[in-house]
């Protein structure tokens, strides 16, 4: 499982750089308006507590392109490191991931099912995909794709969706909200 997780961290430090924001945002304000310190070893020391802001990672150029992939090697590796097969890519698949990722959005929380009440089988229909859905991944955070796949690999749950035994194709979605959060969604289906 070491092996894994560090050929994830290295597929990320190589390939996963995060892209600088568009815009500077605001550095959270200690609860005192006195203090200027937002180490945490210096906030321990001083007794204050100071809401850190998530670094963002923002999805711009051609990592637009290079996450599909990227989750697809990842969900590989790990799986391969298991003995499971490969799976592969499914446009079908992918337009339904995408379409919940935005809908989550809309909804503004994570959850699996649709504003419309649709559900991942469904979605999956609409999109025409004609395998069967096995299990579906959301994730609602400011992380890259490769740091919520670690996420999703330290939950039981998710992680058995990635490990599901008859898997043969994913798809990968997400949508980006202007503040930099990210709602992902990975679909898994024979």
């Amino acid at each position: 499982m070491l092996r894994l997780f560090s050929a994830i961290v290295m597929l990320f430090v190589v390939s996963c750089a995060p892209e600088e924001p568009p815009t500077e945002l605001p550095t959270p304000a200690a609860e005192n308006p006195d203090a200027v310190s937002t180490s945490e070893d210096q906030v321990a020391d001083a007794g204050q507590q100071v809401r850190l802001v998530p670094k963002i990672y923002w999805i711009e150029g051609d990592a637009r392109s290079r996450i599909p992939h990227r989750v697809l090697d990842a969900v590989n590796a790990i799986r391969s490191e298991k003995g499971l097969s490969e799976v592969a890519l499914s446009k079908e698949l992918t337009a339904a991931a995408r379409t919940h990722a935005r809908d989550m959005s809309i909804q503004n929380r994570p959850w699996h099912f649709g504003s419309d009440g649709s559900s991942p089988i469904s979605r999956a229909a609409k999109a025409g995909y004609e395998g069967t859905v096995l299990g579906e991944n959301i994730s609602e955070s400011f992380e890259s794709d490769l740091e919520t796949m670690v996420a999703w690999m330290q939950n039981p749950q998710t992680r058995s969706v990635i490990l599901e035994a008859g898997a043969a194709k994913i798809g990968i979605g997400w949508y980006q909200e202007s503040e930099g959060k990210i709602w992902w969604t990975l679909v898994v289906g024979t």
